[in-house]
């Protein structure tokens, strides 16, 4: 079970206001450009490691997101405090509805390659081709004193050479 976040430790360093939402360890911010976000975290079920949590990042009102370095730190300032209170692991997953997926890989690749604290952590990234063709990413992180860090890697890494081969 997740530790719940602090929203006051959050908004201390957050340049966007963040809200709790009643969906659990979900929060909400609105930009100066007026896009709603949603981030929040699941229970994940796909890596089949205890303590592992989907991070769900959303653009509620589908506005278009223009380059906001307060987004980035704003979201960064979430995942901080979910680590600050959780030894756990992180899986993101890219959305892949709109065919975007590639960009949005991308842009979280480079918000992290920004954050204060990365040499904290292990994050990869990896790319499959389901059987419809589509390209979907995902991405694992989680602090380097993780007990199970090594586990979680080769678990990671054989999950995507299993779903990578061709049936």
């Amino acid at each position: 079970m997740i530790n719940a976040l602090s929203v006051e430790r959050i908004n201390g360093v957050a340049p966007y206001q963040v809200e709790a939402t009643d969906k659990g360890e979900f929060f909400q911010f609105f930009t100066d450009g007026g896009v709603h976000y949603s981030v929040g975290f699941m229970e994940d079920d796909i890596l089949l490691v205890n303590n592992s949590y989907q991070l769900i990042i959303a653009n509620i009102n589908n506005h278009k997101s223009p380059r906001d370095s307060k987004v980035r730190d704003t979201i960064l300032s979430i995942i901080d405090e979910f680590f600050n209170r959780n030894n756990s692991t992180l899986l993101y997953i890219c959305e892949t509805g709109d065919c975007k997926q590639g960009m949005r890989n991308r842009l979280f690749e480079y918000w992290f390659s920004t954050y204060s604290r990365k040499n904290f952590f292990t994050m990869m990234s990896s790319s499959i081709v389901d059987a419809d063709g589509i390209v979907n990413f995902a991405t694992i992180i989680l602090r380097n004193d993780n007990q199970n860090l090594t586990e979680v890697v080769t678990n990671f890494t054989e999950s995507i050479r299993l779903l990578s081969q061709k049936p």
